[in-house]
């Protein structure tokens, strides 16, 4: 009909279906660029997402940054008509894996946004980036879970990483991969993500995840790689992306300001051990969820808001704390300077009290 051939030139010129991922993808495919970087020793790409008619484009650090190998790479990008120019960068925040890169070009379309917050599994979740190196790449699956905390080995990241922790939670199994760059050894940062079964691929990196409406709800970060060697991991149905509610907050303060700010707690925790209840036959594991507080920094947040030794931290705001890690990932998505309730345990009693949050000194 001629409908669909009016349609099919804002999806740089292909017929798109009228269906829900069809009409997702004709409303964010302008939207979601193709960047090359390149230094003199290594070069990649991956994607972005147009977030203003100004040029600034969301995206994330490791592919600014080579996976940290070049500091100043030169990058290109391309839009979604195949126009190419050349782009600078405007801030990069390892901790959150997110990065702002600015073009001067004109016609740009901004991306929608959407809130992460309002989605609940089984929500349609479209993928679009340039996996291997092939622009405008649609793929579609569902948000498969929604607040999952995991650990990415980063070149970036600060040694040691903001709150403390002892012992490891348990939560080794999900250690995971930035797609298509080569792995640093310094550290690794603790990322709140969502969980997509949508096909991520190296170069979907810094893409966007949309809804069903095509706004944009996470920036696609990275893959699950099934013991392979990660520089070749390709999709096997579990990839995570940013959370758009935190990646936009990251994305303003480095327009605003050029770098980003994550506030500290200032305790260090272990995780809640398991106990193991019953014997013989019946004996079973009960993991219980939270971080145990085994110091609170002198001065800190927690200081001032009263948190002790012993106390077990289960919430910050309406997030669940279920280990170490997943307070580190939650802390740091608030700016400096915010206030939220943190629900914890005393003596098997549970409390609240308001925490305003002090700068981490290490980012």
């Amino acid at each position: 009909s001629s409908q669909a051939t009016d349609t099919s030139a804002e999806a740089g010129g292909q017929p798109v279906a009228d269906t829900a991922v069809g009409n997702a993808a004709r409303t964010a495919l302008p939207s979601v660029v193709t960047i090359s970087a390149t230094s003199s020793s290594a070069s990649g790409s991956g994607s972005g997402s147009i977030l203003d008619t100004e040029g600034h484009i969301l995206t994330n650090t490791h592919v600014v940054t080579l996976g940290g190998q070049a500091n100043d790479a030169e990058l290109t990008v391309r839009t979604s008509d195949g126009e190419v120019y050349a782009a600078t960068v405007v801030g990069t925040d390892p901790l959150s894996d997110l990065a702002v890169i600015k073009i001067d070009a004109p016609d740009l379309t901004p991306i929608q946004i959407g809130r992460s917050g309002d989605l609940k599994v089984g929500d349609e979740a479209v993928a679009i980036g340039a996996p291997l190196g092939l622009p405008n790449t649609v793929t579609d699956g569902i948000i498969s879970t929604l607040d999952r905390t995991i650990a990415v080995a980063s070149s970036e990241a600060p040694e040691p990483q903001g709150e403390s922790s002892g012992s490891s939670s348990g939560s080794d199994q999900y250690r995971f991969q930035l797609p298509g760059t080569p792995q640093g050894t310094q550290g690794e940062v603790y990322i709140n993500v969502l969980q997509t079964d949508a096909a991520i691929n190296p170069g979907n990196s810094g893409g966007a995840l949309v809804d069903a409406e095509g706004r944009l709800v996470g920036v696609n970060v990275a893959i699950a790689s099934a013991g392979q060697d990660p520089s070749e991991a390709g999709n096997i149905g579990v990839g995570f992306a940013i959370p758009v509610d935190y990646a936009q907050r990251v994305a303003q303060d480095l327009i605003d300001h050029g770098k980003a700010t994550h506030a500290m707690l200032g305790v260090s925790v272990t995780p809640e051990p398991a106990e193991v209840q019953g014997g013989g036959e019946n004996a079973q594991t009960v993991f219980s969820d939270g971080a145990r507080v085994q110091q609170v920094v002198g001065g800190s947040a927690a200081d001032a808001a009263g948190l002790k030794e012993g106390d077990v931290i289960t919430a910050v705001g309406d997030r669940a704390v279920i280990d170490s890690e997943s307070l580190t990932a939650v802390v740091r998505e608030y700016r400096v300077g915010d206030s939220v309730d943190v629900t914890y345990l005393r003596d098997g009693a549970e409390q609240k009290t308001e925490v305003t949050f002090t700068e981490d000194t290490q980012s």
